[in-house]
C-alpha cells in the first residue's frame, strides 16, 4: 500500500486513517491478510466483497436517486470514499456515469455547489492571497502534481459568471482525466481562481463561498494571474496547466500570455476546436465532400467558435490552401449578423482574421449567400438555429451537418429531434450533450457527441508522459487525426460521427501516443523516447481502479 502523498512521510497508515483516506480505502474488499496488517479487524463488518459486488451496490444507489444532481451528490460523495471504486464504476459504465459526473449534470451542480457542498476537494487561490500564493501550495498534500485544471468561473459552460461555484468544472475535469486519461488522482489539481463575481444574485445568497465582490479586472488580475503561475512551476515544475472556462477575452489574453512559455493550453479553444475538427473530417464520410472543399459558418463568435475556427485555418491551410484562402472557407454570425469587414471597428481582435468582404445580414441571408456545407452553434444559447435556417442548410445540401455543441443539453442550439425532422433526416447532426437516438423516416439515427472528453485526456496524458514544454496546434491537429480515424465504419452508417464514450480510454491512449510522438520529433520533449515504444510506456504509466 502506497500513497504519493506528504502523509507516506508519516510511515504506512493503519486503522481509520486507512478507511478515511480516499486512495488507500477499499472497504469490505480488504482481504484478511490485509486487515490484519492495516488495523483494521473489529473496524469493518466481518464479510468480504469484491470490487465488482461494490459496483452493483453503487449502481443500485445511484439508480434509485431521484434526480441527476442527487446522483451527482452521491457520486462527489464516493470519490472522497474510496475514488478506486468511483473510477471503476465510471471505466464500467461510462455510458450512465459520464453524464451525471459531467456534463449534462455539472452545469446544475455549479449553479448549486455553494447548495450541496459536503466536503472541499482542491484550492482555492483568491485576490486576498496576492504575495502569498506560493504558501498556499505547502498546504497540498501532494508531491508530484503533473495536471491542474484552473478556472475563474466566469463563464461556465453556457451558465454566465458563477463566480467560486464554478470549481465544480476543475473537479469534473479531472475526474475525467483519471477516468479517461488514466492520470492518477494524486497527481491531479483544481484550482479556483477566485478573483470575485459579478453576479449580484451569488453574492446576495448567504450560502455562497466566494469573495463576496464584484470581479477583479485589467492589470492587478493579470499580475495576480502571474504570480499564481510562477508558484505553480515552482512547485510543479512537470505539470500541464489547463484553462477552463473563462470569459473571452481573458481566455485569449491568458492563453497568448502563456502558451510559448509554460506546458499549457486552453480547453474551451483549443480542445473544442480539436473535438469539431475531428468530427467534420468523420461527416466528409457521410456527406462525400471532401474536407479541403468545404465552407463552415458558425453561430455564436466567442472563444470556442473562433478557437475552432483557428485550428481548422491550419488544417486548410494543410492541404494546400494559403492562410487568407483557408480563412475565407470560414463565416461568423453573431448576436448582430454575419461578421463583415465594415464592422472591424466593433469586433474584438480574434474575431478580425474571419471579418471578411459581405455585406451585413442576418443568419438566413448568410446562409443564402455563402452556401455553407456545416452550420456550428457555440452560442450558449438555447434556439438560436432556428428552423427556418436548418431548412436553408438543407435546401443547400443533401447531407448538411449541423453541430449545435452548446452545454448544457438545455442550451443546445437545436435538438437532434429538431435537427433531423427539419432536414427530412438528412442532417448530420452532433451536440455537445447528449441526445438519445431518434426514430426518423422508420430509421433509428444516433446522434454523435462531440464532448471534449474525446480530446484532452489524451492531450495531456502524451504532454505528461513525454514531459512536453508546450502544446503546439500540431498536437491538436494530430489529435483531431486520431479521434477521426476511431470512428468505426458501424458508427458512421448509424449517423454517428464521434466514437461510443466506452472507447474514450483507447482513444486517449492513441492520442497520447500521437501528441508525444510530436513531442519528441520537434525536439519539445524534455523526456528520452522510451525503450519499450511510446504505447506500452503510455499503458503502464496509466492509472488502474482495480483492485
Amino acid at each position: 500500500m502506497s500513497k504519493s502523498s506528504k502523509q507516506s512521510k508519516r510511515g504506512e497508515p493503519r486503522g481509520l486513517e486507512v478507511l478515511l483516506d480516499p486512495a488507500l480505502n477499499k472497504s469490505m474488499a480488504f482481504t484478511r491478510e490485509e486487515r490484519e496488517r492495516y488495523g483494521l479487524r473489529g473496524l469493518l463488518p466481518p464479510a468480504i466483497v469484491s470490487q465488482r459486488t461494490q459496483i452493483s451496490r453503487a449502481l443500485e444507489n445511484i439508480r434509485r436517486k431521484d434526480s441527476d444532481i442527487e446522483r451527482f451528490i452521491y457520486l462527489q460523495s464516493l470519490a472522497t470514499r474510496n475514488e478506486r471504486l468511483l473510477y471503476r464504476l465510471v471505466l464500467d459504465h461510462i455510458e450512465e456515469i459520464l453524464p451525471v459526473i459531467y456534463t449534462p449534470t455539472v452545469g446544475q451542480a455549479c449553479k448549486e455547489f455553494a447548495h450541496i457542498f459536503r466536503q472541499t476537494r482542491g484550492m482555492y487561490v483568491t485576490a486576498d492571497d496576492r504575495g502569498e500564493i506560493r504558501k498556499l501550495f505547502d498546504n497540498w498534500p501532494y508531491d508530484d502534481v503533473r495536471v491542474i485544471v484552473v478556472t475563474d468561473g466566469e463563464r461556465i459552460l453556457g451558465l454566465g459568471d458563477l463566480g467560486a461555484n464554478g470549481m465544480g468544472i476543475p473537479i469534473g475535469k479531472l475526474a475525467l482525466y483519471t477516468a479517461l486519461g488514466g492520470i492518477a488522482p494524486g497527481k491531479t489539481l483544481p484550482v479556483m481562481f477566485d478573483v470575485g463575481t459579478d453576479n449580484a444574485e451569488l453574492r446576495g445568497d448567504p450560502l455562497y463561498l466566494g469573495l463576496d465582490r464584484p470581479r477583479l479586472r485589467g492589470v492587478p488580475y493579470f499580475e495576480l494571474f502571474d504570480e499564481f503561475v510562477e508558484a505553480v512551476q515552482d512547485v510543479y515544475p512537470n505539470a500541464l496547466l489547463q484553462f477552463e472556462d473563462f470569459a473571452t477575452p481573458n481566455a485569449y489574453a491568458l492563453l497568448r500570455r502563456y502558451r510559448d512559455k509554460i506546458l499549457c493550453f486552453n480547453d474551451d479553444i483549443q480542445g473544442t476546436a480539436a473535438m469539431t475538427l475531428a468530427g467534420i473530417h468523420a461527416s466528409t464520410r457521410l456527406s462525400g465532400i471532401e474536407f479541403a472543399d468545404m465552407r463552415i459558418m458558425f453561430v455564436g463568435a466567442g472563444s470556442a467558435a473562433t478557437g475552432i475556427a483557428d485550428l481548422m485555418t491550419e488544417a486548410f491551410v494543410a492541404t494546400g490552401l494559403s492562410r487568407d484562402e483557408a480563412r475565407q472557407r470560414l463565416w461568423f454570425v453573431d448576436i448582430d449578423g454575419l461578421v463583415v469587414a465594415d464592422r472591424a471597428d466593433t469586433l474584438l481582435p480574434h474575431n478580425l482574421p474571419y471579418a471578411h468582404e459581405h455585406e451585413r445580414c442576418d443568419l438566413g441571408a448568410a446562409i443564402d449567400a455563402i452556401e455553407p456545407h456545416a452550420l456550428i452553434g457555440a452560442t450558449g444559447v438555447a434556439g438560436t438555429f432556428p428552423r427556418a435556417a436548418v431548412e436553408r442548410m438543407a435546401a443547400i445540401n443533401e447531407r448538411p451537418v449541423i453541430f449545435a455543441l452548446s452545454n448544457p443539453t438545455s442550451n443546445a442550439e437545436c435538438t437532434a429531434e429538431q435537427a433531423y425532422a427539419w432536414t427530412g433526416g438528412r442532417a448530420i447532426f452532433a451536440s455537445g450533450s447528449p441526445f438519445k437516438p431518434v426514430e426518423i423516416n422508420g430509421e433509428t439515427v444516433t446522434p454523435g457527441q462531440g464532448n471534449n472528453a474525446h480530446i484532452f485526456p489524451g492531450v495531456g496524458l502524451g504532454a505528461v508522459m513525454s514531459g512536453a514544454r508546450v502544446v503546439t496546434d500540431e498536437m491538436f491537429l494530430a489529435a483531431a487525426a486520431t479521434l477521426a480515424e476511431a470512428v468505426a465504419d458501424e458508427n458512421i452508417r448509424q449517423g454517428t460521427v464521434y466514437p461510443p464514450l466506452s472507447s474514450i480510454r483507447e482513444i486517449s491512449v492513441a492520442i497520447a501516443v500521437a501528441v508525444a510522438e510530436i513531442a519528441h520529433s520537434t525536439g519539445l520533449a524534455r523526456y528520452e523516447r522510451p525503450s519499450d515504444g511510446l504505447v506500452a510506456h503510455i499503458k503502464s504509466q496509466m492509472f488502474d481502479p482495480t483492485y
